[in-house]
């Protein structure tokens, strides 16, 4: 019998590695198209994923704003996330790293499909690409640096005659590399034996070669971002690199905040805390002036909002059965909508609710005659073809005028 949130059994990850989430909002989020995030709203970024508890972060390095905001984060003094670099695959870029001496480690590109290596860096051949990226490598190396290796496009790479030869030579380089895989396209797909595509095939081959570390960077053009994230956890995989709602270039990649619920309501793992999630993308659309669109999985309006009559009535009487999780959870709060298709059980709730906050004290219930008259009312505006729109609070507080000698609206208008 599942009623109850606590009933439901957790699904267990079929292996012992600990999992740990690194965030790309301040690097890949940053180059969606249309969105900007300014300086300061960076730092506060930050902090929001101190809160949550996130592990690790990535910045660009390349231009003074970038630097300047590192070296704050830098100051505020977190154990997490820990702050990481990002570059290209060139010497001259590990040069950059020289101003950040608390910054330990560095993610590095390595492009390994044949449209990455041929057609846009211009390499005449594999062993030319092969040498490039070890010196590469080794440079970072010998900075004292540990090397965080961005292998871009391996879904749609030459695995056996390339990328994975290329792979063991880097952990022999530096055992304690971490290998990300880097689901360029979305081209990755979430069950075995799909190869080259098959994200487990991958990372079982990965574990294979000794990689201690593996992180999954999955592009969403096909909408198996998470899916290819969690399978990727599923075989061995411990790092997921995410971006909070998804940002990124094109269709973006693997959402923070859905592997983050995933793994605390239906794993049980629970080190992170998710009641900022709501917060934060409000945030988002504040700073950056990012509409989060209002079905969006977790911090979306309508996550939690309920109008029509069968759906409230569950809900009022078990949130659980059209609630997968309590909105409170993620910093979300329930909203019941009047609109066309809700029966007399949401209309007397948001009727109480009104009445709650005018501190009147009465309270009423869906066979009171009050109640059965806005009923009608509301369906007659519907009928006649008024408006395509929920009923507002303000209109509700009127029609309630009209049956409750109370002066509603007034005191509404005072609150």
């Amino acid at each position: 019998m599942f009623r109850k949130y606590e009933d439901l059994p957790e699904v267990e990850i079929p292996n012992d590695r600990e999992i740990k989430l690194s965030d790309g909002t301040l690097r890949e989020g940053a180059q969606m198209p249309g969105v900007v995030i300014k300086s300061k709203d960076k730092l506060e970024i930050y902090k929001y994923l101190h809160k949550i508890g996130i592990e690790k972060v990535e910045n660009f390095l390349y231009n003074d704003r970038d630097r300047q905001v590192t070296k704050k984060m830098l100051d505020l003094g977190y154990d997490k996330p820990e702050v990481t670099g990002w570059i290209r695959a060139a010497k001259k870029d590990v040069e950059l790293l020289n101003d950040f001496e608390r910054i330990n480690e560095t993610g590095v590109l390595v492009s390994v499909s044949d449209t990455h290596l041929f057609d846009k860096i211009g390499f005449e051949d594999y062993e030319e690409a092969r040498q490039h990226y070890l010196d590469v490598i080794q440079e970072v190396v010998d900075h004292g640096l540990k090397p965080r290796c961005h292998i871009e496009d391996l879904t749609r790479s030459s695995l056996n005659e390339f990328a994975f030869p290329l792979i063991e030579e880097i952990l022999s380089i530096s055992p304690e590399a971490i290998i990300r895989v880097c689901d360029t396209l979305n081209f990755g797909i979430p069950f075995e034996g799909a190869d080259p595509y098959s994200v487990p095939d991958i990372v079982e081959k990965l574990r294979d070669m000794g990689a201690k570390d593996i992180e999954l960077h999955i592009h969403d053009d096909y909408g198996l971002g998470v899916a290819n994230v969690l399978s990727g956890f599923w075989h061995g995989a411990n790092w997921g690199n995410l971006t909070f709602m998804g940002l990124g270039e094109r269709a973006g990649v693997a959402e923070l905040e859905k592997i983050l619920l995933f793994l605390e309501d239906r794993v049980g793992i629970e080190k992170y805390d998710l009641s900022y999630l709501k917060e934060f993308a409000e945030f988002f659309e504040e700073s950056a002036e990012y509409h989060v669109p209002n079905n969006k999985a977790i911090v979306g309006k309508n996550v939690f909002a309920h109008e029509s009559g069968i759906h409230t009535d569950g809900v009022l009487k078990n949130p659980m059965t059209y609630e997968p999780y309590p909105p409170e959870k993620v910093g979300a709060e329930r909203k019941l909508m009047v609109g066309d298709s809700s029966g007399k059980e949401v209309i007397a709730s948001k009727v109480n609710e009104i009445l709650d906050k005018i501190e009147a004290d009465i309270q009423v219930n869906k066979n009171d005659q009050r109640i059965n008259k806005i009923y009608k009312q509301i369906q007659e505006i519907y009928e006649k073809g008024k408006r395509d729109s929920c009923i507002l609070d303000e209109e509700l507080v009127e029609m309630m005028d009209d049956y409750f000698n109370l002066e509603v609206d007034e005191l509404w208008k005072k609150l």
